[in-house]
Protein backbone atom coordinates (compact mmCIF):
# COMPACT_ATOMS: atom_id res chain seq x y z
CA UNK A 1 0.00 0.00 0.00
CA UNK A 2 1.09 3.65 -0.67
CA UNK A 3 3.56 5.10 2.41
CA UNK A 4 1.76 7.44 4.56
CA UNK A 5 3.14 10.77 3.26
CA UNK A 6 2.78 9.50 -0.18
CA UNK A 7 -0.95 9.11 0.56
CA UNK A 8 -1.64 11.61 2.53
CA UNK A 9 -0.31 14.06 -0.10
CA UNK A 10 -2.61 12.38 -2.74
CA UNK A 11 -5.65 12.71 -1.02
CA UNK A 12 -4.69 15.93 0.64
CA UNK A 13 -4.98 15.24 4.50
CA UNK A 14 -3.11 15.45 7.43
CA UNK A 15 -0.60 12.82 7.48
CA UNK A 16 -1.29 11.76 11.42
CA UNK A 17 -5.00 10.89 9.92
CA UNK A 18 -3.28 8.47 7.53
CA UNK A 19 -1.96 6.72 10.13
CA UNK A 20 -4.29 6.51 12.48
CA UNK A 21 -6.60 4.54 9.37
CA UNK A 22 -3.78 2.31 8.53
CA UNK A 23 -3.34 1.47 12.72
CA UNK A 24 -7.37 0.80 12.52
CA UNK A 25 -7.12 -1.26 9.21
CA UNK A 26 -3.71 -3.50 10.86
CA UNK A 27 -6.01 -3.49 13.91
CA UNK A 28 -8.71 -4.53 12.42
CA UNK A 29 -6.72 -7.55 10.66
CA UNK A 30 -6.91 -6.55 7.33
CA UNK A 31 -3.41 -5.28 6.43
CA UNK A 32 -0.26 -6.60 7.75
CA UNK A 33 2.77 -3.82 8.54
CA UNK A 34 5.89 -5.04 7.94
CA UNK A 35 9.86 -3.46 9.00
CA UNK A 36 11.38 -1.85 6.89
CA UNK A 37 9.27 -2.50 4.11
CA UNK A 38 5.68 -1.04 4.26
CA UNK A 39 1.95 -1.58 4.28
CA UNK A 40 0.48 -4.80 2.97
CA UNK A 41 -2.75 -6.53 2.51
CA UNK A 42 -3.22 -9.54 4.88
CA UNK A 43 -3.01 -12.57 3.05
CA UNK A 44 -5.88 -14.27 5.23
CA UNK A 45 -8.22 -11.93 3.48
CA UNK A 46 -10.19 -13.44 0.66
CA UNK A 47 -10.64 -11.87 -2.48
CA UNK A 48 -14.04 -10.64 -3.43
CA UNK A 49 -15.92 -12.99 -6.29
CA UNK A 50 -15.69 -10.61 -9.69
CA UNK A 51 -19.33 -9.00 -9.91
CA UNK A 52 -20.91 -7.32 -12.66
CA UNK A 53 -21.06 -3.65 -13.19
CA UNK A 54 -24.42 -2.00 -11.99
CA UNK A 55 -25.75 1.01 -14.29
CA UNK A 56 -26.05 2.99 -11.12
CA UNK A 57 -24.86 3.29 -7.77
CA UNK A 58 -25.52 0.80 -4.95
CA UNK A 59 -25.49 1.37 -1.48
CA UNK A 60 -22.22 -0.71 -0.07
CA UNK A 61 -23.03 -3.58 1.76
CA UNK A 62 -26.88 -3.66 0.11
CA UNK A 63 -27.50 -6.86 -1.95
CA UNK A 64 -30.66 -5.77 -2.65
CA UNK A 65 -32.19 -8.96 -1.73
CA UNK A 66 -31.57 -12.41 1.13
CA UNK A 67 -28.96 -14.32 -0.11
CA UNK A 68 -30.40 -17.09 1.33
CA UNK A 69 -33.94 -19.13 1.16
CA UNK A 70 -36.51 -17.26 3.38
CA UNK A 71 -39.67 -18.84 4.39
CA UNK A 72 -42.63 -18.16 6.48
CA UNK A 73 -45.29 -16.07 6.49
CA UNK A 74 -45.53 -13.02 4.51
CA UNK A 75 -44.55 -9.70 5.56
CA UNK A 76 -47.99 -7.74 5.04
CA UNK A 77 -49.10 -6.04 8.22
CA UNK A 78 -53.11 -6.48 7.99
CA UNK A 79 -55.15 -3.72 8.11
CA UNK A 80 -52.06 -1.22 7.24
CA UNK A 81 -52.93 1.99 5.70
CA UNK A 82 -51.07 1.87 1.95
CA UNK A 83 -49.49 4.41 0.37
CA UNK A 84 -50.51 7.09 3.55
CA UNK A 85 -53.78 6.44 3.11
CA UNK A 86 -56.17 7.48 5.66
CA UNK A 87 -57.94 4.57 7.50
CA UNK A 88 -61.60 4.36 7.62
CA UNK A 89 -61.55 0.50 9.52
CA UNK A 90 -59.16 1.14 11.99
CA UNK A 91 -60.49 0.24 15.88
CA UNK A 92 -58.40 2.50 17.51
CA UNK A 93 -58.63 4.71 20.00
CA UNK A 94 -57.66 9.16 19.27
CA UNK A 95 -54.60 9.47 20.53
CA UNK A 96 -55.30 12.76 20.59
CA UNK A 97 -57.65 11.88 23.77
CA UNK A 98 -54.73 10.33 25.38
CA UNK A 99 -54.01 11.45 29.15
CA UNK A 100 -50.37 12.51 28.39
CA UNK A 101 -50.20 14.99 31.37
CA UNK A 102 -51.27 12.68 33.85
CA UNK A 103 -49.00 10.03 32.34
CA UNK A 104 -45.91 12.55 31.93
CA UNK A 105 -46.47 13.47 36.10
CA UNK A 106 -46.33 9.56 36.90
CA UNK A 107 -43.26 8.77 34.67
CA UNK A 108 -41.73 11.45 36.91
CA UNK A 109 -43.01 10.21 40.46
CA UNK A 110 -41.90 6.98 39.88
CA UNK A 111 -38.90 7.68 38.40
CA UNK A 112 -37.82 10.12 41.28
CA UNK A 113 -39.00 8.03 43.93
CA UNK A 114 -37.41 4.63 42.06
CA UNK A 115 -35.34 5.05 39.46
CA UNK A 116 -31.88 2.68 40.16
CA UNK A 117 -34.58 0.05 40.58
CA UNK A 118 -37.20 0.97 37.52
CA UNK A 119 -33.98 1.30 35.27
CA UNK A 120 -32.07 -2.31 36.14
CA UNK A 121 -33.26 -5.16 35.25
CA UNK A 122 -36.48 -6.75 36.46
CA UNK A 123 -38.57 -9.21 36.66
CA UNK A 124 -39.72 -10.60 32.88
CA UNK A 125 -43.77 -11.81 34.26
CA UNK A 126 -44.07 -7.64 34.34
CA UNK A 127 -43.29 -5.16 37.45
CA UNK A 128 -45.29 -6.26 40.79
CA UNK A 129 -46.79 -3.43 41.15
CA UNK A 130 -48.83 -3.55 37.90
CA UNK A 131 -49.47 -6.81 37.74
CA UNK A 132 -51.11 -5.73 41.44
CA UNK A 133 -52.89 -3.38 40.18
CA UNK A 134 -54.55 -5.35 37.25
CA UNK A 135 -55.37 -8.19 39.36
CA UNK A 136 -57.55 -5.07 41.22
CA UNK A 137 -59.05 -3.92 38.01
CA UNK A 138 -60.40 -7.42 36.97
CA UNK A 139 -61.43 -8.14 40.26
CA UNK A 140 -63.50 -5.70 41.36
CA UNK A 141 -64.58 -4.23 37.35
CA UNK A 142 -64.83 -7.89 35.56
CA UNK A 143 -65.61 -9.92 38.30
CA UNK A 144 -62.21 -12.33 37.74
CA UNK A 145 -60.56 -13.71 40.49
CA UNK A 146 -57.28 -12.81 39.47
CA UNK A 147 -53.84 -12.85 41.07
CA UNK A 148 -50.96 -10.84 40.42
CA UNK A 149 -48.93 -14.24 40.20
CA UNK A 150 -51.04 -15.45 37.60
CA UNK A 151 -50.55 -12.57 35.02
CA UNK A 152 -47.76 -11.54 32.67
CA UNK A 153 -47.29 -8.50 31.75
CA UNK A 154 -46.71 -7.87 27.96
CA UNK A 155 -46.00 -5.59 24.92
CA UNK A 156 -49.10 -5.01 23.57
CA UNK A 157 -52.05 -7.89 23.49
CA UNK A 158 -50.36 -9.64 20.11
CA UNK A 159 -47.22 -10.41 22.25
CA UNK A 160 -49.84 -12.49 24.68
CA UNK A 161 -51.34 -13.89 21.99
CA UNK A 162 -47.94 -15.05 20.98
CA UNK A 163 -47.36 -16.09 24.58
CA UNK A 164 -50.24 -18.30 24.62
CA UNK A 165 -49.27 -19.74 21.12
CA UNK A 166 -46.01 -20.85 22.06
CA UNK A 167 -46.86 -22.23 25.41
CA UNK A 168 -50.03 -24.31 23.85
CA UNK A 169 -49.37 -25.35 20.64
CA UNK A 170 -47.19 -28.13 18.60
CA UNK A 171 -47.13 -28.69 15.07
CA UNK A 172 -50.40 -30.27 13.97
CA UNK A 173 -52.95 -29.32 16.94
CA UNK A 174 -55.79 -28.09 15.98
CA UNK A 175 -57.19 -24.19 16.71
CA UNK A 176 -60.82 -23.27 16.00
CA UNK A 177 -61.30 -19.85 15.04
CA UNK A 178 -64.66 -17.37 14.42
CA UNK A 179 -65.21 -17.19 10.62
CA UNK A 180 -64.97 -13.96 10.67
CA UNK A 181 -61.82 -12.67 12.62
CA UNK A 182 -59.00 -10.93 13.88
CA UNK A 183 -56.58 -11.73 11.09
CA UNK A 184 -53.15 -11.31 12.85
CA UNK A 185 -54.01 -13.86 15.44
CA UNK A 186 -54.65 -16.80 12.62
CA UNK A 187 -50.99 -15.73 11.46
CA UNK A 188 -49.43 -16.29 15.33
CA UNK A 189 -51.41 -19.69 15.50
CA UNK A 190 -50.39 -21.20 11.91
CA UNK A 191 -46.52 -19.72 12.75
CA UNK A 192 -46.73 -22.29 15.64
CA UNK A 193 -47.43 -25.14 12.86
CA UNK A 194 -52.01 -25.16 14.35
CA UNK A 195 -54.29 -26.11 11.87
CA UNK A 196 -56.92 -23.77 11.89
CA UNK A 197 -60.78 -24.71 11.74
CA UNK A 198 -63.38 -21.79 10.88
CA UNK A 199 -66.89 -22.34 12.91
CA UNK A 200 -69.87 -20.02 11.71
CA UNK A 201 -71.14 -16.90 13.27
CA UNK A 202 -74.38 -15.22 13.72
CA UNK A 203 -76.56 -12.61 15.83
CA UNK A 204 -75.42 -14.55 18.83
CA UNK A 205 -72.01 -14.95 18.38
CA UNK A 206 -69.62 -17.80 17.76
CA UNK A 207 -71.74 -21.14 16.76
CA UNK A 208 -71.08 -22.85 20.02
CA UNK A 209 -73.28 -26.20 18.06
CA UNK A 210 -71.85 -26.09 15.53
CA UNK A 211 -67.96 -25.82 17.47
CA UNK A 212 -69.45 -29.35 19.81
CA UNK A 213 -69.84 -31.17 15.95
CA UNK A 214 -66.47 -29.90 15.63
CA UNK A 215 -65.20 -31.20 18.59
CA UNK A 216 -66.88 -34.21 18.12
CA UNK A 217 -64.62 -35.19 15.32
CA UNK A 218 -61.78 -33.34 15.62
CA UNK A 219 -58.83 -33.19 18.71
CA UNK A 220 -59.24 -29.20 19.49
CA UNK A 221 -56.80 -27.80 21.44
CA UNK A 222 -57.64 -24.28 21.43
CA UNK A 223 -60.43 -21.97 20.23
CA UNK A 224 -59.44 -18.43 20.06
CA UNK A 225 -62.91 -16.15 20.52
CA UNK A 226 -63.89 -12.54 20.65
CA UNK A 227 -66.61 -12.94 23.04
CA UNK A 228 -67.16 -9.15 24.66
CA UNK A 229 -67.33 -7.40 20.97
CA UNK A 230 -66.65 -9.85 17.95
CA UNK A 231 -64.10 -8.85 15.99
CA UNK A 232 -65.16 -7.71 13.50
CA UNK A 233 -69.12 -7.82 13.57
CA UNK A 234 -69.17 -6.06 16.99
CA UNK A 235 -71.93 -8.54 18.58
CA UNK A 236 -71.97 -9.98 22.11
CA UNK A 237 -71.75 -13.58 22.30
CA UNK A 238 -75.12 -14.75 23.97
CA UNK A 239 -75.00 -16.06 27.97
CA UNK A 240 -76.28 -19.36 27.06
CA UNK A 241 -73.70 -19.59 24.77
CA UNK A 242 -70.81 -18.53 27.16
CA UNK A 243 -71.67 -21.19 29.65
CA UNK A 244 -72.00 -24.10 27.13
CA UNK A 245 -68.62 -22.81 25.75
CA UNK A 246 -66.86 -23.11 29.05
CA UNK A 247 -68.43 -26.63 29.66
CA UNK A 248 -67.65 -27.71 26.06
CA UNK A 249 -64.11 -26.78 27.05
CA UNK A 250 -63.94 -28.49 30.48
CA UNK A 251 -65.32 -31.78 28.96
CA UNK A 252 -63.68 -31.84 25.77
CA UNK A 253 -60.23 -30.45 27.76
CA UNK A 254 -59.11 -28.00 25.65
CA UNK A 255 -58.52 -24.16 25.95
CA UNK A 256 -60.25 -21.17 25.41
CA UNK A 257 -58.06 -18.30 24.10
CA UNK A 258 -60.36 -15.00 25.30
CA UNK A 259 -59.62 -11.48 23.84
CA UNK A 260 -61.42 -8.93 25.80
CA UNK A 261 -59.51 -6.11 23.32
CA UNK A 262 -61.99 -3.06 23.99
CA UNK A 263 -64.13 -3.89 27.53
CA UNK A 264 -63.92 -0.71 28.67
CA UNK A 265 -65.86 0.51 25.90
CA UNK A 266 -69.24 -0.31 26.14
CA UNK A 267 -72.10 2.27 25.89
CA UNK A 268 -75.45 0.16 26.51
CA UNK A 269 -76.17 -0.92 30.06
CA UNK A 270 -73.18 -2.53 31.73
CA UNK A 271 -70.46 -4.49 29.65
CA UNK A 272 -70.69 -8.10 29.25
CA UNK A 273 -68.21 -10.00 32.23
CA UNK A 274 -65.43 -12.24 30.15
CA UNK A 275 -65.94 -15.60 30.07
CA UNK A 276 -63.20 -15.49 32.30
CA UNK A 277 -65.31 -14.63 34.88
CA UNK A 278 -67.07 -17.80 35.10
CA UNK A 279 -64.20 -20.20 34.81
CA UNK A 280 -64.51 -22.89 37.46
CA UNK A 281 -62.70 -25.44 34.94
CA UNK A 282 -59.29 -23.42 34.83
CA UNK A 283 -59.70 -23.64 30.66
CA UNK A 284 -59.38 -19.69 30.02
CA UNK A 285 -56.15 -17.92 28.81
CA UNK A 286 -57.97 -14.08 29.24
CA UNK A 287 -56.09 -11.66 26.95
CA UNK A 288 -56.48 -7.92 27.76
CA UNK A 289 -54.93 -4.92 26.61
CA UNK A 290 -53.82 -0.81 27.60
CA UNK A 291 -53.59 0.09 24.49
CA UNK A 292 -57.48 0.96 23.59
CA UNK A 293 -57.45 2.68 27.12
CA UNK A 294 -53.94 4.57 26.70
CA UNK A 295 -52.81 5.01 23.55
CA UNK A 296 -51.78 2.66 20.72
CA UNK A 297 -47.95 3.37 21.27
CA UNK A 298 -47.92 2.65 25.00
CA UNK A 299 -47.22 -1.55 23.99
CA UNK A 300 -48.96 -2.75 27.10
CA UNK A 301 -50.84 -5.80 27.13
CA UNK A 302 -51.91 -8.62 29.57
CA UNK A 303 -52.41 -12.60 30.14
CA UNK A 304 -54.26 -14.25 32.68
CA UNK A 305 -53.59 -17.51 32.85
CA UNK A 306 -54.06 -20.69 34.88
CA UNK A 307 -51.31 -22.54 37.01
CA UNK A 308 -48.96 -23.94 35.78
CA UNK A 309 -48.85 -21.41 32.74
CA UNK A 310 -47.54 -18.39 34.42
CA UNK A 311 -44.11 -19.41 35.08
CA UNK A 312 -44.00 -21.15 31.19
CA UNK A 313 -45.21 -18.08 29.57
CA UNK A 314 -42.75 -16.04 31.86
CA UNK A 315 -39.96 -18.34 30.90
CA UNK A 316 -40.92 -17.66 26.84
CA UNK A 317 -41.63 -14.17 27.39
CA UNK A 318 -37.37 -13.83 28.44
CA UNK A 319 -36.71 -15.59 25.38
CA UNK A 320 -38.23 -13.17 23.85
CA UNK A 321 -37.23 -9.77 24.26
CA UNK A 322 -36.22 -10.15 28.18
CA UNK A 323 -38.64 -8.12 30.21
CA UNK A 324 -40.47 -4.94 29.26
CA UNK A 325 -40.31 -1.27 30.22
CA UNK A 326 -40.34 -1.44 33.96
CA UNK A 327 -40.63 2.29 34.46
CA UNK A 328 -43.84 2.89 32.00
CA UNK A 329 -45.21 -0.20 34.03
CA UNK A 330 -44.77 1.56 36.94
CA UNK A 331 -45.97 4.72 35.65
CA UNK A 332 -49.09 3.28 34.75
CA UNK A 333 -49.78 1.17 37.87
CA UNK A 334 -49.72 4.50 39.35
CA UNK A 335 -52.75 6.19 37.60
CA UNK A 336 -54.41 3.16 38.17
CA UNK A 337 -53.85 3.54 41.88
CA UNK A 338 -54.49 7.02 41.93
CA UNK A 339 -57.72 6.14 39.77
CA UNK A 340 -56.48 8.90 36.93
CA UNK A 341 -56.71 6.17 34.44
CA UNK A 342 -60.24 5.12 35.27
CA UNK A 343 -61.46 8.62 35.05
CA UNK A 344 -60.00 8.81 31.72
CA UNK A 345 -61.80 5.55 30.75
CA UNK A 346 -65.25 7.79 31.43
CA UNK A 347 -64.08 10.35 29.90
CA UNK A 348 -63.11 8.61 26.56
CA UNK A 349 -66.36 6.97 26.96
CA UNK A 350 -68.41 9.64 26.76
CA UNK A 351 -67.05 11.44 23.88
CA UNK A 352 -66.63 8.00 21.59
CA UNK A 353 -70.62 7.10 22.66
CA UNK A 354 -71.46 10.18 21.02
CA UNK A 355 -69.40 9.82 18.51
CA UNK A 356 -70.89 6.36 17.86
CA UNK A 357 -74.46 8.27 17.96
CA UNK A 358 -73.26 10.95 15.62
CA UNK A 359 -71.71 8.53 13.29
CA UNK A 360 -74.58 6.60 13.03
CA UNK A 361 -76.87 9.83 12.00
CA UNK A 362 -74.50 11.00 9.38
CA UNK A 363 -74.77 6.96 7.69
CA UNK A 364 -78.01 7.07 7.76
CA UNK A 365 -78.87 10.49 6.08
CA UNK A 366 -75.30 9.73 4.33
CA UNK A 367 -76.01 6.34 2.67
CA UNK A 368 -79.56 5.65 3.44
CA UNK A 369 -80.43 2.70 1.11
CA UNK A 370 -77.09 1.91 0.63
CA UNK A 371 -75.94 0.04 3.80
CA UNK A 372 -77.62 -1.45 6.66
CA UNK A 373 -76.16 -1.96 10.26
CA UNK A 374 -76.98 -2.65 13.61
CA UNK A 375 -75.84 0.29 15.67
CA UNK A 376 -73.30 -1.05 18.09
CA UNK A 377 -73.76 -1.67 21.74
CA UNK A 378 -69.95 -0.99 22.19
CA UNK A 379 -66.54 -0.62 20.72
CA UNK A 380 -65.01 1.94 18.47
CA UNK A 381 -66.52 0.37 15.08
CA UNK A 382 -69.04 -0.65 13.31
CA UNK A 383 -70.17 -3.65 10.63
CA UNK A 384 -72.28 -2.56 7.92
CA UNK A 385 -73.96 -4.33 5.06
CA UNK A 386 -73.97 -3.07 1.33
CA UNK A 387 -77.13 -3.41 -0.39
CA UNK A 388 -77.91 -5.58 -3.10
CA UNK A 389 -76.28 -4.73 -6.41
CA UNK A 390 -73.53 -2.79 -4.92
CA UNK A 391 -69.32 -4.10 -5.71
CA UNK A 392 -67.72 -3.18 -2.34
CA UNK A 393 -64.54 -4.34 -3.34
CA UNK A 394 -64.81 -1.52 -6.58
CA UNK A 395 -66.08 0.57 -3.91
CA UNK A 396 -63.67 0.52 -1.44
CA UNK A 397 -61.23 0.57 -4.61
CA UNK A 398 -62.48 3.91 -5.71
CA UNK A 399 -62.23 5.26 -2.18
CA UNK A 400 -58.55 4.74 -2.30
CA UNK A 401 -58.46 7.48 -4.90
CA UNK A 402 -60.10 9.62 -2.31
CA UNK A 403 -56.77 9.01 0.11
CA UNK A 404 -59.06 6.75 1.99
CA UNK A 405 -58.61 3.26 2.95
CA UNK A 406 -61.83 1.01 3.65
CA UNK A 407 -61.82 -3.07 4.62
CA UNK A 408 -64.23 -4.98 3.46
CA UNK A 409 -65.62 -8.30 4.70
CA UNK A 410 -63.45 -10.16 2.61
CA UNK A 411 -60.35 -8.85 4.82
CA UNK A 412 -61.49 -10.57 7.85
CA UNK A 413 -63.05 -13.87 6.16
CA UNK A 414 -60.84 -16.92 7.20
CA UNK A 415 -62.23 -18.32 3.54
CA UNK A 416 -61.09 -14.72 1.65
CA UNK A 417 -64.19 -14.98 0.03
CA UNK A 418 -66.11 -11.62 -0.91
CA UNK A 419 -68.76 -10.48 1.63
CA UNK A 420 -70.81 -7.29 1.65
CA UNK A 421 -69.74 -5.30 4.11
CA UNK A 422 -67.55 -2.81 5.67
CA UNK A 423 -65.93 -1.87 8.62
CA UNK A 424 -66.39 1.64 9.91
CA UNK A 425 -64.38 3.24 12.66
CA UNK A 426 -65.99 6.19 14.39
CA UNK A 427 -63.81 6.19 17.69
CA UNK A 428 -60.60 7.79 16.15
CA UNK A 429 -62.19 10.98 14.08
CA UNK A 430 -64.35 13.84 15.79
CA UNK A 431 -67.63 14.11 14.38
CA UNK A 432 -66.61 16.59 11.71
CA UNK A 433 -63.12 14.20 10.38
CA UNK A 434 -66.07 10.89 10.00
CA UNK A 435 -68.47 13.37 8.45
CA UNK A 436 -66.00 14.15 6.05
CA UNK A 437 -64.80 11.01 5.72
CA UNK A 438 -68.49 9.49 4.90
CA UNK A 439 -68.66 11.94 2.20
CA UNK A 440 -65.82 10.38 0.78
CA UNK A 441 -67.27 7.52 1.03
CA UNK A 442 -70.78 8.31 -0.45
CA UNK A 443 -69.09 10.19 -3.48
CA UNK A 444 -67.04 7.32 -4.78
CA UNK A 445 -69.95 5.65 -4.10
Amino acid sequence: MPGSRTLARELRVHRNTVIAAYEQLAGEGWTEPQQARGTFVAHSVPRPPQRPRRNGPSPVGSAGSAGFEVRGADGRSAGTPQGGLRPLSEGAPDVRLAPVGELTRAYRRVLRHGAPDLLAYGHPQGHPRLRAALAELLRSRRAIAADAEHLVVTSGSQMALELAARALLQPGDTVAVEALGYRPAWRVFRQHGAALAAVPLDAGGLDVAALEALAERTALRAVYVTPHHQYPTTVTLSAPRRMALLELARRKRFAIIEDDYDHEFHYEGRPVLPIASADRAGVVLYVGTLAKVLAPGVRLGYLLAPPPLPPILTALRTGIDRQGDHAVECAVADLLERGELQRHVQRARRTYRARRDHGVSVLKRELRGSISFTPPSGGMTLWAEAAVGIDVEAWAQRLQGRGWQVLTGRHYAYDEAVRPNLRLAFASYEEQEFAEAIGQLRAAL
